[in-house]
């Protein structure tokens, strides 16, 4: 298994997610009523698959390694950059959460900051993605040590093969096609 290749293929999922999002808070910004549901999986899913799942592989197995195998240059980029957004993140859904739950409480105004997280998070993920995706990995990859490389790619694939064994992914991909058909048809 090449843990690249399904980090990579994983950003493709979640930045089709982060398009759900955009289109949902384009909704409310028209005026039209939230649908709390939909952001409640939406926040899962960024939670639980973006997060917990993804970011839970780069932060266990790749990132550690460059840490501990590059130098000065891999600890600011993972330490300064990659983690520091990962945070930030958490932060935006976590005040989207909080948001949410001010508007259901009848505080209007609050929608202002339902549209401002959400966008803030969808903005913040597509820059951090395309980091990832053009800088990060490849310096990683190109870098590491075969054998480093290669414990990675097999910590990724154990941790991958657990997630299956719980339906994790299935159950993300599903959700994902199913807001997709409702936002982005």
């Amino acid at each position: 298994m090449n843990s690249i290749e399904v980090m990579i293929k994983e950003h493709d999922n979640i930045l089709r997610m982060l398009k759900v999002v955009r289109k949902a808070s384009f909704g409310i910004l028209k005026g039209e009523a939230i649908d709390y549901e939909d952001f409640k999986q939406m926040i899962d899913f960024i939670r639980n698959y973006a997060d917990g799942h993804h970011h839970g592989k780069e932060e266990k197995f790749l990132f550690k390694e460059m840490q501990q195998n590059l130098g000065k240059i891999a600890e600011n980029i993972i330490t300064h950059g990659m983690l520091i957004e990962h945070d930030y993140g958490r932060f935006y859904i976590k005040e989207l959460e909080d948001a949410l739950e001010r508007v259901k409480d009848g505080h209007e105004e609050s929608k202002l900051d339902v549209i401002s997280n959400a966008i803030g998070y969808t903005s913040l993920l597509e820059r951090h993605i395309a980091k990832e995706n053009n800088a990060v990995f490849s310096f990683g990859e190109k870098n590491l040590p075969k054998e480093v490389m290669d414990r990675v790619n097999k910590q990724a694939e154990e941790f991958e093969k657990a997630a299956e064994e719980k339906g994790t992914q299935k159950y993300y991909l599903d959700m994902l096609n199913r807001m997709e058909s409702k936002y982005l048809r």
